[in-house]
């Protein structure tokens, strides 16, 4: 039968097979297109972007990603770092237009004889690279039907990149979004994670190493096959002086150049300022609604308040104290002599792990418990984490509010997203909200001389419970002025102080004024701290006495900016008048006392320039606090554990050991680095008030003069009369420690 008989006896069929042919034809086609970036894609393409988070003095803190990727221009690269790349991947870059045919063809045969259709095959070229990692060339890898599809995709796509893009555009693009492995999406992202340096720093050797990488970046990892991957970079180099972009020399040179590559460990390490960092991303986060932007694929720029040579500064006082005091810790405490603390202890550790939590019965969960409570080594990994020191430690910019230095764990090496003892914790002040209270009676006319009675009270409690509180040293007698009450941080100067000059009321609202935003609880045992407190609100409440009175809410980010540089939001600080400059400088001057012989006195071994501050220590010595101030920055530490079962056992407890310490040698570490050039300031007093006459030395109460009629100093009245009646001075007499105005 001849073929126009068989179609003429099967035209039927024949227009049938036809049109299911044609109209699969139509099918796949529409199926192509459909996978295809679309036109604003091709001339928009958005790769994903790391945010990057910057110092205040212009180093890379941090990064936050879905694929670390950060974009570059050949101005940012050296020379040789194109060459490397085309010599190796595609040496006809410059003269095809997406697609090298020649090449194609020969890794077709290739191919079919070895059986096998290879993604990539060594047949794509630079801009099918790109087009494949660009944009989600859709097509299922398993199937030959689904490679060649997404093949003919990359083609299609490779071509309209070249339409679109020049040369050089493309190379940028490509060494921007290429991926280098260890979790690095383009040459700037690589060249930190393996060597960190800039890619401009690169060296030749450097430079082949992370372009062999890209045939396989898992195949050729310089970590796990390092002779694999240093053989792949020999290769590198010879492809470039095959096609004379170096010469003999410079390979000969560049092949006994072996890289240096950072250690894993350091890799693995968080940065200087991790919870700093973690703190900045949840303020983006919040953000990121207003603004409608992505802090892992949008290339944010994030410029921060910190000072990266003071965060270096702040770790190492932490970690050199701690290092100390950990081990003088450890001889002291003895399980053995706290059992219930790690029944305790055992107890917080199983209910909050998760194998506990996801258990689906409560019978599950209580079969857990009684294995986990006879697993030592269970146990002894709870007694080293109960057992260990926490800090908290920040520094601020009182004139600004810029937060300078944040150490949020002592084990901030580590524990990147771990607890941050800075901002996430409440603890008990102790003695450090004691300034709140002669805050409230130096604003309401009570001068630093004025006395108290070092006497016990016993005041009726809520429930019906009496409360006597003690000094420390359980001494009392004596009269003691307000500055000789903080100076030795006596107790019962504090309560008789909130007691008959210093309401609880007002005290709260000062404090809340200052910058205190935790609740405080309305009994006179405020007086002494028993309110609880987040170091970041304490530290900033302290800045106001250095700052005149003014209050400044703490700030992490300056700046906020898009890929192009365009400017998304800027911050200012949030000010506020909370004391008049004289009350801000009395307290300041009364807190001089506590660094200059009194409970913070051991900040002296370490920095001897003008400072000021107050201790803090809470029953049992579970918390230790220092909070103090120069004339240029605030910083407060606290010192305790995560596991509030688990306290200091001796005086070593007190904050003036435990923490003051840490702030001392922040700040001699601070003011001695040439780098930062901290001058030397002095707490100036205001217009009329005299430093040598505001009673240092006296404890009698001190007042302006003997007036002739009624007086107001400090919204205090006084009357003819009043210096005769407190200073004990006969008329015509001169008190030579009087305050002037």
């Amino acid at each position: 039968m001849t073929v126009k008989k068989f179609l003429k006896n099967n035209r039927k069929k024949t227009l049938v097979g036809g049109g299911v042919v044609l109209l699969l034809i139509i099918f796949y086609i529409i199926f192509l297109l459909s996978g295809l970036p679309s036109l604003e894609q091709l001339e928009n393409p958005r790769p994903e972007l790391a945010t990057k988070v910057y110092s205040n003095d212009g180093e890379v803190l941090d990064q936050y990603y879905i694929k670390n990727r950060t974009t570059v221009t050949l101005s940012q690269l050296p020379p040789y770092m194109v060459n490397a790349l085309i010599a190796t991947e595609d040496k006809n870059f410059y003269n095809h237009w997406g697609v090298d045919l020649p090449r194609f063809a020969r890794a077709m045969v290739k191919n079919i004889f070895t059986l096998k259709l290879r993604e990539g095959a060594g047949a794509s070229t630079i801009t099918q690279q790109l087009a494949r990692n660009l944009y989600e060339l859709k097509g299922t890898r398993e199937s030959i039907f689904g490679k060649i599809t997404r093949k003919i995709r990359e083609w299609i796509t490779a071509v309209q990149i070249e339409r679109n893009y020049t040369k050089q555009e493309i190379i940028e693009m490509y060494l921007s979004v290429a991926y280098f492995g260890r979790s690095a999406y383009g040459i700037a992202s690589a060249s930190q994670i393996y060597f960190g340096k800039n890619p401009s720093d690169l060296s030749l050797s450097e430079t082949a190493l992370l372009i062999g990488l890209l045939k396989g970046p898992g195949t050729y990892d310089p970590f796990k096959h390092v002779e694999r991957s240093m053989n792949r970079r020999i290769t590198v180099l010879n492809q470039m002086a095959k096609y004379d972009y170096i010469n003999e020399k410079e390979e000969s040179l560049a092949v006994n150049d072996k890289p240096a590559l950072i250690p894993l460990d350091e890799q693995l390490k968080a940065g200087i300022a991790p919870h700093f960092v973690e703190m900045v991303r949840q303020e983006l986060i919040q953000k990121a609604e207003k603004y409608g932007f992505d802090i892992y694929r949008d290339g944010l720029s994030v410029y921060t308040t910190l000072d990266s040579r003071m965060q270096r500064h702040a770790n190492r006082a932490v970690d050199e104290h701690l290092a100390i005091y950990q081990s003088i810790f450890n001889k002291q405490w003895n399980w053995k002599n706290h059992k219930d603390e790690l029944r305790q202890a055992i107890s917080m550790a199983i209910r909050t792990s998760d194998i506990y939590r996801d258990a689906e019965s409560a019978k599950r969960r209580d079969s857990l418990a009684r294995t986990l409570k006879k697993n030592q080594a269970f146990i002894d990994s709870v007694k080293k984490i109960a057992s260990r020191i926490e800090v908290g430690f920040v520094a601020l910019d009182h004139t600004d509010g810029n937060i300078l230095a944040m150490v949020g764990s002592s084990e901030f090496k580590n524990f990147k997203y771990g607890l941050n003892h800075v901002t996430q914790i409440s603890r008990q002040p102790g003695s450090a909200f004691k300034p709140f209270v002669y805050t409230v009676a130096i604003d309401n006319g009570y001068p630093p001389c004025y006395e108290l009675l070092n006497q016990p009270v016993t005041l009726m409690m809520a429930g019906g419970k009496r409360w006597t509180p003690e000094n420390f040293d359980h001494q009392f007698g004596g009269k003691f002025t307000l500055r000789e009450g903080i100076k030795e941080s006596i107790n019962l100067i504090a309560i008789r102080a909130i007691m008959e000059i210093a309401p609880v009321s007002t005290v709260i609202q000062y404090a809340h004024r200052m910058g205190i935003k935790s609740e405080l609880p309305p009994y006179e045992s405020l007086a002494i701290g028993t309110g609880e407190v987040k170091p970041l609100e304490l530290t900033a409440a302290y800045g106001v006495f250095p700052n005149e009175g003014v209050y400044v809410e703490p700030i992490s980010i300056l700046r906020i900016e898009d890929k192009d540089g365009n400017i998304i939001e800027e911050n200012r600080p949030t000010k506020r008048e909370v004391l008049s400059k004289e009350t801000a400088y009395l307290m300041t001057d009364i807190l001089t006392g506590t660094v200059d012989g009194g409970t913070g006195a051991r900040v002296r071994n370490y920095f001897v320039r003008p400072a000021a501050g107050k201790t803090g220590t809470t029953q049992e010595y579970a918390d230790a606090w220092f909070v103090g101030f120069t004339p240029q920055i605030t910083a407060g530490v606290w010192v305790g554990f995560d596991n509030k079962a688990t306290h200091f056992t001796t005086s070593d407890g007190q904050g003036g050991r435990a923490a003051a310490p840490i702030w001392g040698l922040f700040m001699k570490y601070v003011y001695d680095d040439p780098t930062i050039g901290m001058p030397l300031q002095y707490f100036n007093p205001p217009d009329g008030v005299e430093r040598d006459t505001i009673c240092s030395e006296t404890k009698k109460l001190a007042t302006p003069f003997c007036p002739e009629k009624e007086i107001e100093v400090f919204n205090k009245k006084y009357l003819p009369g009043e210096c005769k009646k407190h200073t004990g001075l006969k008329e015509g007499e001169e008190n030579k420690n009087i305050i002037h105005f």
